[in-house]
């Protein structure tokens, strides 16, 4: 893997300034209609008020290049706004833009989050990945997630029915992807 100083890219967090950026990246991964669930981008208004109403416990990091254009972001997100019993819980996104994919753009996005996250307090991420993403599996599985779950036919884009698969990490230790067995 490359240092720092030797990618293309650097990452950082987003502001609603790169909202038109982030709406690119996510217009490119709508158009394969294979990888995400989500099948139409935000218009960049909207996806500009949505970033800016970010929570201080959440946040958007963009992977941007030396022309500043954003190949890849990482959305990291309270689980639920409503349950404070879930409050421990961050939701994950991922998003690169084809060709820049392959080239540790995810795995750079994920060691900033996953430094945010932990100082957020969260101390579990969760993420829903379509079932056909193999590659987007794999690369959850690297980054320490287990599968816990599967909705069944969950997702239906172009009359596809495709199931999610649940998967999550713990942060509070990082080599387990259970949680903390309970003292009876």
């Amino acid at each position: 893997m490359r240092s720092r100083a030797e990618r293309p890219y650097q990452v950082r967090r987003a502001t609603g300034d790169d909202a038109a950026g982030v709406a690119r990246v996510l217009e490119a991964i709508v158009a394969e209609r294979v990888y995400s669930a989500i099948v139409a981008a935000w218009p960049v208004d909207e996806q500009q008020a949505y970033m800016r109403g970010l929570s201080a416990r959440e946040a958007f990091h963009v992977a941007e290049t030396p022309e500043g254009d954003i190949v890849g972001y990482q959305s990291v997100e309270r689980y639920s706004t409503i349950l404070i019993s879930m409050a421990h819980v961050a939701q994950l996104g991922t998003f690169v833009v084809p060709d820049w994919r392959g080239r540790g753009v995810g795995r750079a996005l994920f060691d900033v989050t996953l430094r945010f996250a932990g100082a957020a307090a969260y101390r579990k991420l969760v993420i829903q990945v379509r079932a056909s993403n193999a590659p987007a599996l794999t690369f959850y599985r690297q980054m320490g997630f287990s599968e816990c779950g599967r909705l069944a036919r969950q997702v239906v884009v172009d009359d596809r029915e495709d199931d999610e698969v649940i998967m999550e990490r713990w942060l509070d230790s990082p080599s387990e992807s259970a949680p903390p067995a309970l003292e009876s």
